[in-house]
Protein backbone atom coordinates (compact mmCIF):
# COMPACT_ATOMS: atom_id res chain seq x y z
CA UNK A 1 0.00 0.00 0.00
CA UNK A 2 1.61 2.97 -1.23
CA UNK A 3 1.92 6.32 1.24
CA UNK A 4 -0.92 7.91 -1.05
CA UNK A 5 -3.68 6.16 1.04
CA UNK A 6 -5.25 8.10 4.10
CA UNK A 7 -7.17 6.88 6.58
CA UNK A 8 -8.36 9.51 9.57
CA UNK A 9 -11.85 10.67 11.38
CA UNK A 10 -13.44 14.05 9.45
CA UNK A 11 -16.12 16.06 10.88
CA UNK A 12 -19.07 15.89 8.31
CA UNK A 13 -18.11 20.12 8.52
CA UNK A 14 -14.76 18.71 7.40
CA UNK A 15 -16.12 16.97 4.10
CA UNK A 16 -14.91 19.31 1.22
CA UNK A 17 -14.73 18.50 -2.62
CA UNK A 18 -16.45 16.73 -5.29
CA UNK A 19 -17.61 13.42 -5.27
CA UNK A 20 -18.70 11.31 -8.40
CA UNK A 21 -20.56 7.97 -8.29
CA UNK A 22 -19.65 5.98 -11.30
CA UNK A 23 -22.05 3.57 -13.21
CA UNK A 24 -21.38 0.69 -11.24
CA UNK A 25 -23.34 1.79 -8.32
CA UNK A 26 -27.05 2.14 -8.30
CA UNK A 27 -28.45 5.41 -6.89
CA UNK A 28 -29.95 6.86 -3.80
CA UNK A 29 -31.97 4.31 -2.16
CA UNK A 30 -32.59 5.13 1.15
CA UNK A 31 -35.85 4.35 3.61
CA UNK A 32 -37.75 6.68 5.63
CA UNK A 33 -36.88 4.27 8.87
CA UNK A 34 -32.83 4.57 7.83
CA UNK A 35 -33.27 8.45 7.51
CA UNK A 36 -34.65 8.47 10.49
CA UNK A 37 -32.80 6.71 12.42
CA UNK A 38 -29.53 8.48 11.32
CA UNK A 39 -31.24 12.25 12.22
CA UNK A 40 -32.48 10.59 15.95
CA UNK A 41 -29.08 9.05 16.88
CA UNK A 42 -27.46 12.23 15.32
CA UNK A 43 -30.06 14.22 17.47
CA UNK A 44 -29.58 12.64 20.94
CA UNK A 45 -26.25 11.98 20.96
CA UNK A 46 -26.32 15.87 21.69
CA UNK A 47 -22.60 17.38 22.28
CA UNK A 48 -21.25 13.95 22.89
CA UNK A 49 -19.03 12.32 19.94
CA UNK A 50 -20.59 9.97 17.21
CA UNK A 51 -19.11 8.54 14.29
CA UNK A 52 -21.25 7.30 11.25
CA UNK A 53 -19.47 3.78 9.14
CA UNK A 54 -16.48 4.86 6.88
CA UNK A 55 -16.85 6.96 3.35
CA UNK A 56 -14.10 4.89 1.11
CA UNK A 57 -13.02 7.46 -1.61
CA UNK A 58 -10.24 7.78 -4.25
CA UNK A 59 -8.34 10.75 -5.49
CA UNK A 60 -9.04 11.38 -8.84
CA UNK A 61 -7.60 14.14 -10.83
CA UNK A 62 -7.40 17.38 -9.06
CA UNK A 63 -6.80 18.47 -5.52
CA UNK A 64 -10.60 17.80 -4.61
CA UNK A 65 -12.52 15.89 -6.62
CA UNK A 66 -13.12 12.18 -5.43
CA UNK A 67 -14.68 8.71 -6.33
CA UNK A 68 -17.31 7.65 -3.97
CA UNK A 69 -16.53 3.73 -3.79
CA UNK A 70 -18.63 3.55 -0.74
CA UNK A 71 -20.92 5.30 1.77
CA UNK A 72 -23.03 7.06 -1.22
CA UNK A 73 -26.49 6.67 0.58
CA UNK A 74 -24.88 8.06 3.97
CA UNK A 75 -22.98 11.15 2.43
CA UNK A 76 -26.50 11.79 -0.04
CA UNK A 77 -28.35 11.64 3.45
CA UNK A 78 -26.18 14.47 4.67
CA UNK A 79 -26.24 16.46 1.75
CA UNK A 80 -29.83 15.86 1.85
CA UNK A 81 -29.98 17.35 5.44
CA UNK A 82 -27.59 20.37 5.07
CA UNK A 83 -29.94 21.90 1.86
CA UNK A 84 -32.97 21.67 4.09
CA UNK A 85 -31.30 23.39 6.95
CA UNK A 86 -29.71 25.62 4.30
CA UNK A 87 -33.19 26.48 2.36
CA UNK A 88 -35.54 26.17 5.51
CA UNK A 89 -33.45 27.96 8.48
CA UNK A 90 -30.30 28.89 7.84
CA UNK A 91 -29.84 30.18 4.30
CA UNK A 92 -26.25 31.82 5.10
CA UNK A 93 -24.40 28.35 5.41
CA UNK A 94 -22.04 27.15 3.25
CA UNK A 95 -22.10 23.65 1.83
CA UNK A 96 -18.45 22.81 0.47
CA UNK A 97 -19.39 19.17 -1.12
CA UNK A 98 -21.30 18.13 -4.57
CA UNK A 99 -22.35 14.94 -5.41
CA UNK A 100 -22.42 14.32 -8.97
CA UNK A 101 -23.48 10.61 -10.94
CA UNK A 102 -21.26 9.17 -13.97
CA UNK A 103 -24.15 8.26 -16.19
CA UNK A 104 -27.38 10.06 -14.38
CA UNK A 105 -26.52 14.27 -14.84
CA UNK A 106 -29.64 15.45 -14.10
CA UNK A 107 -29.42 13.55 -10.46
CA UNK A 108 -26.83 16.82 -9.77
CA UNK A 109 -28.73 19.40 -10.67
CA UNK A 110 -32.03 17.57 -8.21
CA UNK A 111 -29.90 17.34 -5.81
CA UNK A 112 -29.32 21.39 -5.88
CA UNK A 113 -33.04 22.38 -6.08
CA UNK A 114 -35.16 19.33 -4.41
CA UNK A 115 -38.88 19.66 -5.49
CA UNK A 116 -42.06 17.56 -6.42
CA UNK A 117 -41.25 18.02 -10.37
CA UNK A 118 -40.18 15.09 -11.57
CA UNK A 119 -40.13 12.76 -8.29
CA UNK A 120 -42.64 10.43 -9.63
CA UNK A 121 -40.99 9.69 -12.98
CA UNK A 122 -36.78 9.23 -11.46
CA UNK A 123 -36.10 6.57 -9.19
CA UNK A 124 -33.33 8.18 -8.27
CA UNK A 125 -35.82 11.57 -7.69
CA UNK A 126 -38.37 9.89 -5.77
CA UNK A 127 -36.12 8.74 -2.67
CA UNK A 128 -34.43 11.79 -2.57
CA UNK A 129 -37.45 13.81 -2.69
CA UNK A 130 -38.85 11.04 -0.24
CA UNK A 131 -35.45 11.85 2.02
CA UNK A 132 -36.34 15.09 2.25
CA UNK A 133 -39.62 14.90 3.08
CA UNK A 134 -38.70 12.94 5.81
CA UNK A 135 -36.54 15.72 7.43
CA UNK A 136 -39.09 18.00 6.87
CA UNK A 137 -41.49 15.35 8.53
CA UNK A 138 -38.95 15.07 11.15
CA UNK A 139 -38.40 18.96 12.05
CA UNK A 140 -42.37 19.96 11.72
CA UNK A 141 -42.85 17.03 14.59
CA UNK A 142 -41.04 18.87 16.69
CA UNK A 143 -42.75 22.47 16.06
CA UNK A 144 -45.66 20.92 16.88
CA UNK A 145 -44.48 19.41 20.48
CA UNK A 146 -42.64 22.52 21.80
CA UNK A 147 -42.23 25.17 18.55
CA UNK A 148 -37.96 23.94 18.87
CA UNK A 149 -37.51 23.05 15.39
CA UNK A 150 -35.48 26.46 14.67
CA UNK A 151 -33.36 25.42 17.87
CA UNK A 152 -33.27 21.51 16.55
CA UNK A 153 -31.78 22.81 13.28
CA UNK A 154 -28.97 25.05 15.10
CA UNK A 155 -28.31 22.19 17.05
CA UNK A 156 -28.21 19.72 14.06
CA UNK A 157 -25.99 22.07 12.27
CA UNK A 158 -23.83 22.46 15.00
CA UNK A 159 -23.53 18.76 15.39
CA UNK A 160 -22.38 18.35 11.91
CA UNK A 161 -19.40 20.36 12.12
CA UNK A 162 -18.47 20.13 16.31
CA UNK A 163 -19.14 16.30 17.14
CA UNK A 164 -20.36 14.02 14.08
CA UNK A 165 -17.12 12.28 12.17
CA UNK A 166 -17.38 9.63 9.32
CA UNK A 167 -14.00 8.26 9.38
CA UNK A 168 -12.13 9.17 5.71
CA UNK A 169 -10.81 5.71 4.45
CA UNK A 170 -9.16 7.11 1.07
CA UNK A 171 -7.19 4.57 -0.95
CA UNK A 172 -4.47 4.22 -3.32
CA UNK A 173 -5.17 4.85 -7.27
CA UNK A 174 -3.98 1.17 -8.13
CA UNK A 175 -7.02 -0.38 -5.92
CA UNK A 176 -9.92 -1.56 -7.75
CA UNK A 177 -12.73 0.46 -6.43
CA UNK A 178 -15.16 -1.76 -8.95
CA UNK A 179 -13.84 -4.73 -6.69
CA UNK A 180 -13.53 -2.99 -3.51
CA UNK A 181 -17.64 -1.45 -4.01
CA UNK A 182 -18.46 -5.40 -4.63
CA UNK A 183 -16.67 -6.85 -1.46
CA UNK A 184 -18.64 -4.23 0.71
CA UNK A 185 -21.69 -4.18 -0.55
CA UNK A 186 -22.29 -7.63 -2.12
CA UNK A 187 -23.92 -9.31 0.87
CA UNK A 188 -23.41 -6.00 2.57
CA UNK A 189 -20.05 -6.63 4.35
CA UNK A 190 -19.36 -3.25 6.58
CA UNK A 191 -15.60 -2.24 7.37
CA UNK A 192 -15.38 -3.87 10.66
CA UNK A 193 -12.89 -1.93 13.46
CA UNK A 194 -9.87 -4.73 12.84
CA UNK A 195 -9.88 -3.93 9.42
CA UNK A 196 -9.95 -0.05 9.75
CA UNK A 197 -6.69 -0.89 12.30
CA UNK A 198 -5.01 -3.10 9.71
CA UNK A 199 -5.29 0.00 6.71
CA UNK A 200 -3.98 2.42 9.95
CA UNK A 201 -0.51 -0.18 10.52
CA UNK A 202 0.15 -1.00 6.71
CA UNK A 203 -0.74 2.78 6.02
CA UNK A 204 1.70 3.63 8.76
CA UNK A 205 4.41 0.76 8.01
CA UNK A 206 4.68 3.10 4.49
CA UNK A 207 5.08 6.50 6.03
CA UNK A 208 7.59 5.23 8.44
CA UNK A 209 10.10 4.51 5.76
CA UNK A 210 9.39 0.64 6.27
CA UNK A 211 10.06 -1.61 3.50
CA UNK A 212 7.28 -3.39 1.54
CA UNK A 213 8.96 -7.37 2.94
CA UNK A 214 7.95 -5.17 6.74
CA UNK A 215 4.66 -5.00 5.60
CA UNK A 216 4.19 -8.17 4.28
CA UNK A 217 5.43 -9.72 7.61
CA UNK A 218 2.88 -7.75 9.38
CA UNK A 219 -0.20 -9.07 7.09
CA UNK A 220 0.99 -12.69 7.54
CA UNK A 221 1.30 -12.14 11.74
CA UNK A 222 -2.23 -10.62 11.37
CA UNK A 223 -3.35 -13.36 9.64
CA UNK A 224 -2.06 -15.72 11.76
CA UNK A 225 -3.88 -14.53 15.18
CA UNK A 226 -7.22 -14.30 13.19
CA UNK A 227 -6.75 -17.92 11.95
CA UNK A 228 -6.25 -19.27 15.59
CA UNK A 229 -8.68 -17.30 16.96
CA UNK A 230 -10.83 -19.62 14.90
CA UNK A 231 -9.32 -23.18 15.62
CA UNK A 232 -10.80 -26.21 17.52
CA UNK A 233 -13.66 -25.78 17.43
CA UNK A 234 -14.05 -22.26 18.69
CA UNK A 235 -12.07 -23.56 21.84
CA UNK A 236 -9.91 -20.79 22.46
CA UNK A 237 -12.39 -18.19 21.63
CA UNK A 238 -14.35 -19.32 24.48
CA UNK A 239 -11.96 -19.24 26.78
CA UNK A 240 -11.41 -15.36 25.87
CA UNK A 241 -14.97 -14.41 25.99
CA UNK A 242 -18.74 -15.57 26.40
CA UNK A 243 -19.87 -13.42 23.18
CA UNK A 244 -20.54 -14.97 20.48
CA UNK A 245 -18.23 -14.75 17.35
CA UNK A 246 -20.67 -13.87 14.94
CA UNK A 247 -20.38 -10.24 16.20
CA UNK A 248 -16.83 -9.99 15.08
CA UNK A 249 -16.38 -10.95 11.13
CA UNK A 250 -13.25 -10.17 11.83
CA UNK A 251 -12.14 -12.25 15.49
CA UNK A 252 -8.99 -9.85 15.65
CA UNK A 253 -11.16 -7.32 17.12
CA UNK A 254 -12.14 -9.00 19.94
CA UNK A 255 -8.23 -8.70 20.80
CA UNK A 256 -8.18 -4.77 19.86
CA UNK A 257 -11.22 -4.20 22.21
CA UNK A 258 -9.47 -6.23 24.71
CA UNK A 259 -6.13 -3.88 24.63
CA UNK A 260 -8.75 -0.85 24.06
CA UNK A 261 -10.36 -1.38 27.09
CA UNK A 262 -13.70 -1.28 25.11
CA UNK A 263 -16.57 -1.91 27.73
CA UNK A 264 -19.97 -4.07 26.89
CA UNK A 265 -22.17 -0.87 27.10
CA UNK A 266 -19.98 1.50 25.08
CA UNK A 267 -21.95 2.88 22.14
CA UNK A 268 -19.51 4.21 19.74
CA UNK A 269 -19.22 1.87 17.08
CA UNK A 270 -15.50 2.57 16.09
CA UNK A 271 -13.96 2.91 19.63
CA UNK A 272 -11.55 0.90 19.03
CA UNK A 273 -10.39 2.12 15.70
CA UNK A 274 -10.40 5.60 17.10
CA UNK A 275 -8.10 4.15 20.28
CA UNK A 276 -5.55 2.80 18.00
CA UNK A 277 -5.52 5.78 15.74
CA UNK A 278 -4.16 8.34 18.66
CA UNK A 279 -2.05 5.64 20.21
CA UNK A 280 -0.42 4.86 17.03
CA UNK A 281 0.12 8.58 16.82
CA UNK A 282 1.38 8.78 20.02
CA UNK A 283 3.72 5.46 20.51
CA UNK A 284 4.52 4.85 17.03
CA UNK A 285 3.68 1.71 14.97
CA UNK A 286 6.48 -0.35 15.54
CA UNK A 287 5.46 -0.23 19.56
CA UNK A 288 2.02 -0.46 19.30
CA UNK A 289 1.99 -4.01 16.97
CA UNK A 290 4.71 -5.12 19.64
CA UNK A 291 1.75 -4.55 22.14
CA UNK A 292 -0.63 -6.55 20.28
CA UNK A 293 1.89 -9.39 19.80
CA UNK A 294 3.07 -9.35 22.98
CA UNK A 295 -1.35 -9.76 24.20
CA UNK A 296 -1.75 -12.45 22.05
CA UNK A 297 1.10 -14.54 22.78
CA UNK A 298 0.32 -14.00 26.08
CA UNK A 299 -3.58 -15.20 26.06
CA UNK A 300 -2.12 -18.26 24.10
CA UNK A 301 0.04 -19.09 27.01
CA UNK A 302 -3.16 -18.86 29.29
CA UNK A 303 -4.89 -21.17 27.45
CA UNK A 304 -2.14 -24.05 26.95
CA UNK A 305 -1.28 -23.97 30.25
CA UNK A 306 -4.02 -26.44 32.68
CA UNK A 307 -4.20 -23.91 35.62
CA UNK A 308 -4.45 -20.33 33.96
CA UNK A 309 -6.64 -21.88 32.09
CA UNK A 310 -8.80 -23.12 34.00
CA UNK A 311 -8.79 -20.23 36.15
CA UNK A 312 -9.05 -17.90 34.19
CA UNK A 313 -11.73 -19.43 32.34
CA UNK A 314 -14.08 -19.66 35.57
CA UNK A 315 -13.61 -16.29 36.01
CA UNK A 316 -14.50 -15.33 32.38
CA UNK A 317 -17.68 -17.90 32.57
CA UNK A 318 -18.72 -16.93 35.71
CA UNK A 319 -19.06 -13.25 34.57
CA UNK A 320 -16.84 -12.79 37.98
CA UNK A 321 -13.94 -10.89 35.77
CA UNK A 322 -13.61 -9.55 31.82
CA UNK A 323 -10.38 -10.66 29.64
CA UNK A 324 -9.48 -6.92 29.57
CA UNK A 325 -9.60 -6.57 33.64
CA UNK A 326 -7.37 -9.93 33.37
CA UNK A 327 -4.91 -8.67 30.83
CA UNK A 328 -4.37 -5.37 33.13
CA UNK A 329 -3.85 -7.38 36.54
CA UNK A 330 -1.49 -9.04 35.09
CA UNK A 331 0.85 -6.39 33.99
CA UNK A 332 4.40 -6.22 35.12
CA UNK A 333 3.59 -9.03 37.68
CA UNK A 334 5.39 -11.99 38.63
CA UNK A 335 3.15 -15.41 37.87
CA UNK A 336 3.33 -16.14 41.58
CA UNK A 337 1.59 -12.92 42.32
CA UNK A 338 -0.16 -12.77 39.45
CA UNK A 339 -1.72 -16.25 40.41
CA UNK A 340 -2.83 -14.98 43.78
CA UNK A 341 -4.37 -12.44 42.45
CA UNK A 342 -6.68 -14.76 40.27
CA UNK A 343 -7.20 -16.83 43.55
CA UNK A 344 -8.42 -13.97 45.39
CA UNK A 345 -10.72 -13.11 42.76
CA UNK A 346 -12.00 -16.46 42.52
CA UNK A 347 -12.38 -16.29 45.90
CA UNK A 348 -14.35 -13.01 45.97
CA UNK A 349 -16.69 -14.26 43.34
CA UNK A 350 -18.42 -16.73 45.55
CA UNK A 351 -18.20 -14.52 48.85
CA UNK A 352 -21.93 -14.66 50.33
CA UNK A 353 -23.39 -13.82 54.12
CA UNK A 354 -24.99 -17.24 54.09
CA UNK A 355 -23.62 -20.33 55.06
CA UNK A 356 -23.39 -22.46 52.07
CA UNK A 357 -25.28 -25.43 53.00
CA UNK A 358 -28.35 -23.09 53.24
CA UNK A 359 -28.29 -21.61 50.13
CA UNK A 360 -31.70 -22.40 47.90
CA UNK A 361 -33.04 -22.66 44.48
CA UNK A 362 -35.21 -20.00 44.78
CA UNK A 363 -33.45 -17.68 46.66
CA UNK A 364 -30.08 -18.22 45.65
CA UNK A 365 -29.52 -19.39 42.56
CA UNK A 366 -26.52 -17.61 41.04
CA UNK A 367 -24.45 -17.98 43.59
CA UNK A 368 -25.03 -21.93 43.57
CA UNK A 369 -24.91 -22.10 40.05
CA UNK A 370 -21.10 -20.47 40.17
CA UNK A 371 -20.36 -22.42 43.10
CA UNK A 372 -21.06 -25.48 41.06
CA UNK A 373 -18.97 -24.62 38.01
CA UNK A 374 -16.26 -23.85 40.51
CA UNK A 375 -16.68 -26.78 41.75
CA UNK A 376 -16.69 -29.00 38.50
CA UNK A 377 -13.41 -26.07 37.20
CA UNK A 378 -11.54 -27.03 40.46
CA UNK A 379 -12.16 -30.78 40.68
CA UNK A 380 -10.65 -31.29 37.20
CA UNK A 381 -7.56 -28.98 38.37
CA UNK A 382 -6.83 -30.90 41.55
CA UNK A 383 -7.70 -34.25 39.80
CA UNK A 384 -4.02 -33.48 37.59
CA UNK A 385 -5.25 -34.88 34.77
CA UNK A 386 -4.79 -34.07 30.87
CA UNK A 387 -8.72 -33.43 30.99
CA UNK A 388 -9.84 -30.01 30.22
CA UNK A 389 -12.89 -28.19 31.57
CA UNK A 390 -14.86 -27.69 27.64
CA UNK A 391 -15.41 -23.62 28.40
CA UNK A 392 -16.57 -23.77 24.67
CA UNK A 393 -19.25 -26.22 25.42
CA UNK A 394 -20.43 -24.26 27.98
CA UNK A 395 -20.25 -20.82 27.14
CA UNK A 396 -22.56 -22.01 24.03
CA UNK A 397 -25.21 -23.52 26.01
CA UNK A 398 -27.54 -21.96 28.30
CA UNK A 399 -27.22 -23.42 31.77
CA UNK A 400 -30.21 -24.07 34.72
CA UNK A 401 -30.00 -26.26 38.26
CA UNK A 402 -30.85 -29.59 38.19
CA UNK A 403 -32.80 -30.74 41.26
CA UNK A 404 -31.17 -34.04 41.60
CA UNK A 405 -34.14 -35.98 43.20
CA UNK A 406 -37.31 -34.76 42.51
CA UNK A 407 -39.90 -34.27 44.99
CA UNK A 408 -43.15 -33.36 42.94
CA UNK A 409 -44.40 -33.58 39.42
CA UNK A 410 -45.01 -29.60 38.61
CA UNK A 411 -46.03 -28.67 35.14
CA UNK A 412 -47.28 -32.49 34.17
CA UNK A 413 -50.71 -30.58 32.92
CA UNK A 414 -51.38 -32.61 29.73
CA UNK A 415 -52.16 -35.91 29.53
CA UNK A 416 -49.41 -37.08 27.35
CA UNK A 417 -46.82 -35.35 29.62
CA UNK A 418 -48.42 -37.18 32.78
CA UNK A 419 -48.62 -40.79 31.36
CA UNK A 420 -44.95 -40.06 29.85
CA UNK A 421 -44.04 -39.72 33.51
CA UNK A 422 -46.05 -43.21 34.72
CA UNK A 423 -44.03 -44.80 31.87
CA UNK A 424 -41.19 -43.63 33.17
CA UNK A 425 -41.15 -44.42 36.46
CA UNK A 426 -43.41 -47.81 36.59
CA UNK A 427 -40.07 -50.07 36.39
CA UNK A 428 -38.42 -48.32 39.10
CA UNK A 429 -41.62 -48.48 41.17
CA UNK A 430 -41.51 -52.28 40.71
CA UNK A 431 -38.16 -52.18 41.78
CA UNK A 432 -38.28 -50.63 45.04
CA UNK A 433 -37.23 -52.11 47.99
CA UNK A 434 -39.65 -50.18 50.33
CA UNK A 435 -42.45 -51.93 52.51
CA UNK A 436 -45.56 -50.18 50.76
CA UNK A 437 -48.67 -51.75 48.57
CA UNK A 438 -46.47 -51.95 45.50
CA UNK A 439 -48.63 -54.05 43.44
CA UNK A 440 -52.04 -51.85 44.12
CA UNK A 441 -49.87 -48.89 43.09
CA UNK A 442 -48.60 -50.49 39.80
CA UNK A 443 -51.74 -52.08 38.92
CA UNK A 444 -52.81 -48.13 39.13
CA UNK A 445 -50.44 -47.01 36.92
CA UNK A 446 -50.44 -49.35 34.45
CA UNK A 447 -54.26 -49.17 34.54
CA UNK A 448 -53.77 -45.61 33.15
CA UNK A 449 -50.99 -46.18 30.64
CA UNK A 450 -53.24 -49.04 29.30
CA UNK A 451 -56.13 -46.47 28.80
CA UNK A 452 -53.76 -43.37 27.99
CA UNK A 453 -55.62 -41.51 30.08
CA UNK A 454 -55.40 -39.89 33.90
CA UNK A 455 -57.41 -37.05 35.35
CA UNK A 456 -54.63 -34.49 37.57
CA UNK A 457 -56.40 -35.87 40.39
CA UNK A 458 -55.60 -39.56 39.75
CA UNK A 459 -51.85 -38.42 38.34
CA UNK A 460 -50.91 -36.53 41.30
CA UNK A 461 -52.26 -39.47 43.98
CA UNK A 462 -49.98 -42.04 42.04
CA UNK A 463 -46.97 -39.30 41.63
CA UNK A 464 -46.83 -38.94 45.28
CA UNK A 465 -47.08 -42.53 45.91
CA UNK A 466 -44.27 -42.83 43.41
CA UNK A 467 -42.00 -40.35 45.09
CA UNK A 468 -42.41 -41.95 48.59
CA UNK A 469 -41.47 -45.33 46.90
CA UNK A 470 -38.80 -44.02 45.43
CA UNK A 471 -37.22 -41.73 48.29
CA UNK A 472 -35.35 -41.87 51.47
CA UNK A 473 -38.16 -41.17 53.77
CA UNK A 474 -40.57 -37.93 53.79
CA UNK A 475 -38.73 -35.01 54.93
CA UNK A 476 -38.18 -33.09 51.55
CA UNK A 477 -36.87 -29.57 53.67
CA UNK A 478 -33.45 -30.33 51.60
CA UNK A 479 -34.91 -30.85 48.27
CA UNK A 480 -34.29 -26.96 47.03
CA UNK A 481 -30.94 -26.90 48.89
CA UNK A 482 -27.12 -26.81 47.66
CA UNK A 483 -26.99 -30.58 48.20
CA UNK A 484 -29.67 -32.23 45.96
CA UNK A 485 -28.91 -29.08 42.90
CA UNK A 486 -26.11 -29.94 40.38
CA UNK A 487 -25.05 -28.28 37.02
CA UNK A 488 -27.01 -29.70 33.56
CA UNK A 489 -27.86 -27.63 30.04
CA UNK A 490 -31.67 -26.20 29.75
CA UNK A 491 -32.21 -28.74 26.94
CA UNK A 492 -30.88 -31.70 29.23
CA UNK A 493 -32.68 -30.49 32.34
CA UNK A 494 -35.57 -30.28 30.73
CA UNK A 495 -36.02 -34.14 29.18
CA UNK A 496 -35.17 -34.72 33.10
CA UNK A 497 -37.33 -32.57 35.01
CA UNK A 498 -39.84 -33.77 37.66
CA UNK A 499 -38.02 -37.41 37.83
CA UNK A 500 -36.77 -39.01 41.07
CA UNK A 501 -33.11 -39.90 41.06
CA UNK A 502 -32.93 -43.33 39.48
CA UNK A 503 -34.83 -42.11 36.65
CA UNK A 504 -32.34 -39.06 36.09
CA UNK A 505 -29.33 -41.42 36.97
CA UNK A 506 -30.01 -44.28 34.36
CA UNK A 507 -30.95 -41.21 31.94
CA UNK A 508 -27.80 -39.36 32.37
CA UNK A 509 -25.42 -42.54 31.73
CA UNK A 510 -27.39 -42.57 28.88
CA UNK A 511 -27.05 -39.30 27.09
CA UNK A 512 -23.56 -39.66 28.21
CA UNK A 513 -23.02 -42.66 26.34
CA UNK A 514 -24.22 -40.42 23.28
CA UNK A 515 -21.75 -37.75 23.68
CA UNK A 516 -23.56 -35.53 25.35
CA UNK A 517 -21.97 -32.76 27.51
CA UNK A 518 -22.57 -33.47 31.18
CA UNK A 519 -20.51 -31.34 33.54
CA UNK A 520 -17.47 -33.58 35.46
CA UNK A 521 -19.17 -33.50 38.89
CA UNK A 522 -22.83 -33.68 37.55
CA UNK A 523 -21.55 -36.97 36.32
CA UNK A 524 -20.31 -37.92 39.90
CA UNK A 525 -23.21 -36.97 41.71
CA UNK A 526 -25.38 -39.45 39.39
CA UNK A 527 -22.67 -42.02 39.33
CA UNK A 528 -22.57 -41.77 43.60
CA UNK A 529 -18.84 -41.17 43.15
CA UNK A 530 -18.85 -39.05 46.34
CA UNK A 531 -20.81 -41.37 48.70
CA UNK A 532 -19.09 -44.48 50.57
CA UNK A 533 -18.94 -47.18 48.61
CA UNK A 534 -20.25 -49.63 51.50
CA UNK A 535 -23.36 -47.62 52.26
CA UNK A 536 -24.09 -46.72 47.94
CA UNK A 537 -27.29 -47.91 46.43
CA UNK A 538 -28.82 -46.45 43.52
CA UNK A 539 -32.42 -46.24 44.84
CA UNK A 540 -32.34 -42.74 45.95
CA UNK A 541 -30.57 -39.77 47.03
CA UNK A 542 -30.43 -40.07 50.42
CA UNK A 543 -29.19 -38.03 53.17
CA UNK A 544 -25.78 -40.14 53.38
CA UNK A 545 -25.43 -39.10 49.83
CA UNK A 546 -26.36 -35.15 50.52
CA UNK A 547 -23.82 -35.27 52.88
CA UNK A 548 -20.57 -37.08 51.15
CA UNK A 549 -21.48 -34.52 48.09
CA UNK A 550 -21.34 -31.26 50.73
CA UNK A 551 -18.64 -33.02 52.20
CA UNK A 552 -16.65 -33.16 48.75
CA UNK A 553 -17.55 -29.49 48.24
CA UNK A 554 -16.24 -28.51 51.21
CA UNK A 555 -12.80 -30.33 50.61
CA UNK A 556 -12.13 -29.43 46.68
CA UNK A 557 -13.33 -25.55 47.15
CA UNK A 558 -11.18 -25.29 50.48
CA UNK A 559 -8.51 -22.93 49.07
CA UNK A 560 -10.63 -20.13 48.21
CA UNK A 561 -12.99 -20.65 51.24
CA UNK A 562 -9.72 -20.00 53.32
CA UNK A 563 -9.19 -16.90 51.18
CA UNK A 564 -12.35 -15.23 52.70
CA UNK A 565 -12.00 -17.06 55.72
CA UNK A 566 -15.12 -19.64 55.60
CA UNK A 567 -16.08 -23.02 55.75
CA UNK A 568 -18.45 -25.05 53.86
Amino acid sequence: MSSTAYLNAKLVGEITGKFVIKSYQRGYRWEESQVLAMLNDIYSNGNNPYCLQPIVVRRLEGEDTFELIDGQQRLTTLLILLKYIQKEYKPRVNIQYTLSYETREKTAEFLENITPEGAENNIDFFYIRKAYLTIDNWFKSLAAKNNKDIEAADDMFGYLNKNVKVIWYEVNEDVDPIALFARLNIGKIALTNAELVKALFLMNAGEAGQNHQKQIEMSIQWDEIEHSLHEKSDEFWFFLTRTNPIKYPTRIELLFDFLSGKKKEEKEAFYTFFYFEQLIKEEGIEKVWLMIQNAYLQLKEWYTESLYYHKIGYLIASGAQEMPDILSIAKDKRKKDFMAVLDQSIADSIRTDKAYKDLSYDKDYAMISKLLLLFNVQSIIVSQSTQRFPFSQYNTSEWSLEHIHAQQSEGLRTTENRIDWLKNHIDYVRKSSKDFDKEGLISRMQEAIDKNLVTQAEFDSMAADAFAALSEDDDTRYVDLISNMALLSREINSKLNNSVFAVKRDAIIELDKKGAFIPYCTKMVFLKYYTNSTATQFEYWSSADRDAYTTAMGEILRPYFNLIETTF
